[in-house]
C-alpha cells in the first residue's frame, strides 16, 4: 500500500518538477500557521507545501497564482503514511482559494477573501479522543475573510479575519496571527484560531527558517495548552513558476 502511495505520489509531481523553473523568492506570506493572510502568490507562481503532523499524516498542497490576485489550489494527505502501520489511507481531497480585493495602504490593511477545505487531525471521535474514526479534531475554516497589515516595525505583520465553515453562519468563528521576519532568515509565528470559546480555539507558535530564497521550512506547535491533542508539526514550502 505503501509503495502505491509513493508511486501515485512520484507520478503526479514528478512532470510537475520536470517542467519548474529554479525557483522564485518566496516575497509573500500567504500563511501564517494554519491563518490565512490577506497575500497571494503571483501570476504564474505555484507553492509546493508538504506538511508532516500527528499519528504519521503527511499532507501535501499545491497551489497556483492563476490570475493576478487570484491563487486556487488542492489538497490531499495520507493518514499514518510515516511510520510503522499497515492502514494507510489516502484522505479524500479539498481545495482552496483566495482573492485579494484590496492591495491596502497607508492607512489601510490589505483585504482578501477565500474558501479553505483543508481538515486536520483525522480519526477522533466527537469526544476529542483519537479512535481511529472517519471525523477530524479541526473542521475546514470554510469560506474567510482575512485583513493584513504590517505595524510598528518594518516586518512586523497583524493578521486578524473571520470564518465559517461549510458556509453556515451559525458557525462564525473568528482568527488573528502575527509574524515577524528577523533579517529575512527566520521568521516568529504565532496566531490563535478558531475564536469562539475557548474549548473550540487553538493557540498555534512556531518559527519560520527560510534555507534558499525559493524554499521555507517551518516547525511550529498547534493546540498547545489542550495535552494529548497538542502536536508539532514541520512543513516545508518551495516556490516556483510555470
Amino acid at each position: 500500500m505503501k509503495l502505491k502511495i509513493s508511486l501515485l505520489a512520484a507520478l503526479f509531481f514528478l512532470p510537475l518538477a520536470a517542467f519548474a523553473a529554479q525557483g522564485d523568492p518566496i516575497s509573500v506570506e500567504t500563511t501564517v500557521i494554519d491563518v490565512p493572510t490577506a497575500e497571494t502568490f503571483d501570476r504564474y507562481q505555484v507553492s509546493f507545501l508538504t506538511r508532516t503532523y500527528d499519528h504519521g499524516t503527511v499532507m501535501e498542497s499545491l497551489d497556483f497564482g492563476v490570475f493576478p490576485r487570484l491563487n486556487i489550489g488542492v489538497s490531499v494527505a495520507a493518514h499514518e503514511l510515516l511510520g510503522s502501520s499497515d492502514s494507510v489511507r489516502v484522505l479524500d481531497p479539498d481545495f482552496q482559494a483566495k482573492w485579494k480585493i484590496y492591495d491596502g495602504s497607508l492607512y489601510l490593511p490589505a483585504i482578501a477573501i477565500g474558501y479553505d477545505g483543508r481538515r486536520y487531525g483525522y480519526g477522533y471521535d466527537e469526544t476529542r479522543k483519537y479512535r481511529d474514526t472517519k471525523h477530524y479534531l479541526d473542521d475546514r475554516k470554510g469560506g474567510y475573510l482575512t485583513l493584513t497589515r504590517e505595524i510598528f516595525v518594518p516586518g512586523f505583520h497583524a493578521t486578524a479575519g473571520i470564518n465559517f465553515s461549510d458556509f453556515d453562519w451559525s458557525e462564525l468563528y473568528m482568527f488573528t496571527g502575527l509574524y515577524y521576519n528577523l533579517a529575512e532568515k527566520v521568521g516568529l509565528l504565532a496566531e490563535w484560531d478558531n475564536i469562539r470559546n475557548m474549548r473550540d480555539s487553538r493557540l498555534n507558535l512556531g518559527a519560520r527558517f527560510y534555507l534558499h530564497p525559493s524554499l521555507a521550512l517551518d516547525a511550529a506547535v498547534r493546540r498547545i495548552g489542550r495535552g494529548s491533542e497538542s502536536e508539532r508539526i514541520l512543513q516545508i514550502r518551495y516556490v516556483t513558476h510555470f
